[in-house]
């Protein structure tokens, strides 16, 4: 049977998904405009002495905030003579300690907007963190930034708030007071909204991206995002022949390709790319686990010049026990149906080769390459002289006593890696107590290269043997995330929607899944970077294996054990195979309530 083509998994959709193309219009956004007056120009060493702030949406008011505050130091007299806020007049008033919580209650949900924002939002997130207070994640709007790129200097030499209030008329006019100054503020945003509106600004995302320090050739490209769903998938830049540049997942599709083209996107090469791409292409996708590996997948197949990572899943590099009478590590490229013995896929002959030497530390077999006859009557090299080597090669050892070797060298490579952890720790422990530091920490190098391949093979060896495994997760919505995975690869993606049977999707799914037969070695049917991605998925918590086609287990005594004095990131229930079966479970149908 003919598999799917890489980028082709079976979706099944419960409902289909809903996105607004417009993103978030202006009229729809509630502003919060504020301004301080202040003992001086910085946080901490100055205190602030007045917050005014006006709520507006669709241009009109909805709501006002205004208090003096005492900011527990004197006001300096040029400060006193500038804003007309005296000593004796906040004398009485709170202090900040106490005004922030009202403040943050007024301004919640809205946007915030300020004419010089970072020295506004400077001392209100300053003083919210002294006090103990969140400071929520707002967006925020600087009016000063967005009138440098709209206004020219024949229509006002500078975008001072006094300058701008001239050139738009506000029926406020800014005296340095803090509620005035708001007003003020709130007359300039809307005149603002005016010049930019006829540019095509008519949502906070594209206000966000005109107000950023974007060449004008990235900003005009930002239409690329405009026909994206907010959804979650996998997006695709492409140049004007179709060529793939970069490929990228996201939980919302639109919002992620329009980021490209803000001042958020810093990265020199993908700013190169920006300036390549002519098109974007979007594939929705019923979870998480599905964007990511369909990027993996689309990322291999289409190779782009502009992803690092995963793009060459066959360049991999395994050790081989050899089928030979005198049988050695060798390092090959390909899994082979021989009855060989394997450790990998290492992503680097680097790794694989530190990985060997850990294995040599700790067998004495041959780690020369001539072939060998049952009985060889050659010379011994200088590692029989130093005792690393058993030497076979002038017959001092019979096949027999030389295959005991090679069995327990087996045995670490797939079931228990003990004795080469124990050899490698005497080996650091004396290099360390002659102080050999930089010896010691080659092999301790060596002997973390070893265990974590081995801990790795072990891990997608589990899941590759088995032929099918059916888990789901609930959503936060009350549905279920419902995965068929079959030989590590996922086969099948997609949503029961809340208040529906899952058992019904599940079986659709499965019906329609992609056909994986099995190969030889424990990536046949995946790139190693994908069987990895669903084992994490299987791994989190919440995760209900609905049914099992095989045995997932992991040896107690496997390389996993030791992973926890190299790596706290694993804990021992990953590798205890009764674990996976107190979490083998029904799958009941997703409630309504």
């Amino acid at each position: 049977m003919t598999s799917p083509a890489p980028d082709q998994l079976t979706p099944i959709r419960g409902v289909q998904p809903s996105f607004d193309d417009l993103g978030t219009p202006l009229r729809d956004v509630t502003f919060c405009v504020v301004d301080l007056e202040t003992t001086g120009g910085a946080p901490g060493d100055s205190g602030i002495t007045e917050i005014g702030a006006v709520k507006v949406r669709g241009g009109e008011v909805i709501g006002e905030f205004q208090t003096l505050v005492n900011p527990s130091e004197p006001i300096p007299p040029f400060i006193a003579v500038l804003t007309g806020i005296t000593n004796v007049m906040v004398a009485s008033s709170p202090r900040i300690g106490s005004v922030l919580p009202a403040f943050l209650e007024f301004a919640q949900g809205c946007v915030m907007v300020a004419h010089n924002a970072p020295f506004d939002m400077g001392f209100l997130k300053h003083d919210s963190q002294v006090h103990g207070y969140d400071w929520p994640d707002f967006a925020v709007v600087d009016t000063a930034l967005l009138a440098r790129r709209v206004i020219t200097p024949d229509e006002a030499p500078n975008c001072k708030l006094g300058t701008l209030a001239k050139l738009f008329r506000t029926t406020t006019t800014p005296n340095h007071r803090a509620l005035s100054d708001a007003r003020a503020t709130v007359d300039v945003l809307h005149g603002l909204f005016e010049r930019v509106g006829s540019l095509g600004v008519q949502t906070l995302e594209d206000l966000q991206t005109f107000s950023a320090r974007v060449a004008p050739a990235v900003r005009a490209k930002r239409h690329l995002a405009e026909t994206l769903p907010h959804a979650p998938g996998v997006y695709l830049f492409t140049d004007d022949r179709g060529e793939v540049l970069y490929v990228g997942k996201s939980k919302d599709l639109r919002n992620r390709v329009r980021s490209y083209f803000t001042a958020s996107e810093t990265r020199t090469r993908i700013g190169e790319m920006i300036g390549i791409a002519t098109g974007v292409r979007a594939i929705e996708c019923g979870t998480s686990l599905e964007a990511e590996v369909r990027e993996l997948r689309l990322i291999a197949e289409h190779k782009p010049r502009y992803n690092r990572r995963s793009k060459f899943p066959e360049r991999q590099h395994w050790l081989k026990v050899t089928v030979e009478p005198f049988p050695r590590l060798s390092l090959v490229k390909q899994v082979r149906d021989d009855d060989a013995g394997y450790l990998g896929p290492f992503s680097s002959r680097k790794t694989a080769e530190r990985a060997m030497a850990a294995l040599h530390e700790a067998f004495p077999i041959r780690q020369c390459t001539a072939r060998m006859s049952r009985n060889p009557q050659l010379s011994p090299c200088v590692l029989a002289e130093m005792g690393r080597c058993v030497a076979p090669c002038d017959g001092r050892i019979s096949m027999d006593s030389y295959g005991e070797f090679v069995t327990m060298l087996r045995t670490a490579l797939t079931v228990d890696p003990t004795p080469v952890v124990e050899a490698l720790d005497r080996r650091i422990d004396l290099l360390s107590a002659g102080e050999r530091f930089e010896d010691a920490a080659v092999h301790r190098d060596r002997l973390s290269a070893f265990v974590r391949s081995s801990a790795r093979m072990q891990r997608m060896a589990s899941v590759t043997g088995c032929a099918e495994i059916c888990a789901a997760r609930r959503t936060d919505d009350g549905g279920w995330e419902l995965h068929v995975i079959r030989r590590g690869r996922l086969a099948a993606a997609g949503i029961s929607p809340r208040g529906t049977d899952p058992r019904r999707y599940l079986e659709m799914l499965r019906a329609s899944a992609e056909t994986v037969l099995p190969g030889i070695g424990p990536v046949a049917s995946a790139s190693p970077e994908e069987i990895e991605l669903v084992l994490r998925w299987l791994d989190q918590p919440g995760i209900r294996l609905v049914e099992m086609d095989g045995t997932w287990t992991c040896p107690v005594s496997g390389a996993g054990r030791h992973l926890t004095r190299l790596d706290n990131s694993h804990s021992e229930e990953h590798h205890h195979p009764t674990e996976r079966r107190r979490r083998l479970r029904p799958l009941g149908p997703a409630r309504a309530g």
